[in-house]
């Protein structure tokens, strides 16, 4: 069945091998055994089959057929049902996922949603470590964790790259619309890389703390540099959002003083215009009695005034700064 990715039972921390959906209630009997079950965006029917099998609680099946969950960790009697979003970079586009877990003494199931690599790869490297592995199926737990928690601090690498060159390019004096934008969706992925590592966190603090019997005194220390990681995960996510918020705040402020600049030396101009524009609006007037009309000197005087008070105010106001 194309929803059943894998389906292995290990005893002692060894492979026994891959069995069938109906004989998995044989297998949960014997000792030192359990079951890794990887299932892949099953229909109801099949999950309905699966809680008989495995005698999971109704809650989480529901929770489990619909995607779109928030990550948390649940109790249900003697089992664990876990919610964590998984992160895959896809053409320069980070989609999300997620990934539900069903944990027993005897038994991991997890169930993938959306977006999300395959575990394969982990199941193998896991099969590699027998002593741990006979732990129980709380070591297979950690492993995928620590997957997807790697995944997210490899996209954090990928965005730190990304982020240097957006901050460069917002400590400019010129307004650029398309560096914004990029500091925008930056900012809002990175919100969504921080909304899906918190919680990881807090699973693996209620992991190491509440839940001895599934996760034994060996494995908190593995599961203890998880949460590490998840909250070396939000650290870099805040502060690289908290350093985008400044650079925007300091490329507007950059921008204003520049618009100051070119207002300053306008309003400068202005004034040096507004002499010529006083006097020459002021003999511009058609009165017959106005002062020096008939004068030989008075046109090249009044010239000569306007041109002086130009000058005084342009070296008065380029002494000032303003041009």
């Amino acid at each position: 069945m194309d929803k059943v990715i894998n389906s292995v039972a290990y005893q002692a921390g060894r492979r026994i091998g891959e069995i069938t959906i109906d004989d998995i209630s044989e297998v949960l009997k014997q000792p030192d055994a359990f079951v890794w079950l990887g299932l892949w965006q099953p229909d109801d029917a099949f999950m309905r089959k699966i809680q008989q099998e495995f005698n999971l609680h109704d809650l989480a099946i529901e929770d489990a057929l619909a995607a779109h969950q928030r990550p948390k960790l649940e109790t249900y009697g003697d089992s664990l049902f876990i919610v964590v979003k998984t992160a895959q970079r896809v053409n320069d586009e980070i989609l999300y996922g997620e990934t539900h877990f069903f944990v027993g003494a005897h038994f991991l199931i997890t169930v993938r949603h959306g977006a999300s690599s395959g575990y394969a790869a982990i199941r193998a490297r896991v099969e590699e470590t027998p002593k741990l592995l006979a732990k129980g199926p709380g070591f297979a737990l950690y492993s995928i964790l620590d997957f997807v928690v790697d995944n997210y601090r490899e996209i954090i690498g990928q965005y730190e790259t990304q982020f240097d060159g957006i901050e460069s390019a917002m400590f400019k004096s010129d307004f650029d619309p398309l560096a914004v934008e990029q500091v925008y969706r930056l900012r809002r992925d990175l919100l969504s890389m921080h909304n899906a590592a918190v919680p990881i966190a807090d699973i693996c603090n209620q992991l190491i703390n509440l839940h001895e019997t599934l996760i034994p005194k060996e494995l908190r220390a593995y599961l203890r540099d998880v949460q590490d990681h998840a909250r070396q995960v939000i650290t870099l996510t805040d502060d690289m959002r908290e350093m985008l918020t400044n650079a925007m705040h300091v490329n507007l402020a950059m921008v204003s003083v520049r618009q100051n600049e070119v207002v300053k030396k306008l309003a400068g101009w202005g004034a040096i215009l507004a002499v010529p524009t006083v006097i020459f609006s002021l003999y511009g007037m058609n009165f017959t009695g106005m002062p020096e009309l008939k004068t030989t000197w008075g046109y090249p005087v009044t010239l000569l005034v306007t041109l002086a008070g130009c000058i005084v105010l342009h070296l008065r106001l380029k002494r000032s700064g303003w041009l």
